[in-house]
């Protein structure tokens, strides 16, 4: 499940998301500017890498997480 929280001021959004590793709810900061992106991102509770795809649509932000290398 994500949820998440826009700052129109700098166009940031905070997004919960599970990790796929620890299975723990963290929180990531997604640029919201740019329509699609693909980057890696360490978990805060586990530390090991997320792959994050994210996708901008009308109703905000949709990440797809999955085990990094």
């Amino acid at each position: 499940m994500q949820e998440h929280d826009e700052d129109a001021t700098f166009g940031v959004s905070e997004v919960a998301i599970e990790c796929p590793f620890c299975w723990e709810p963290v929180t990531v900061l997604v640029d919201c500017s740019v329509p699609e992106q693909r980057y890696v991102e360490d978990c805060e509770v586990c530390c090991r890498p997320m792959d994050l795809s994210v996708v901008m649509t009308p109703d905000g932000p949709a990440i797809q997480v999955e085990q990094g290398n």
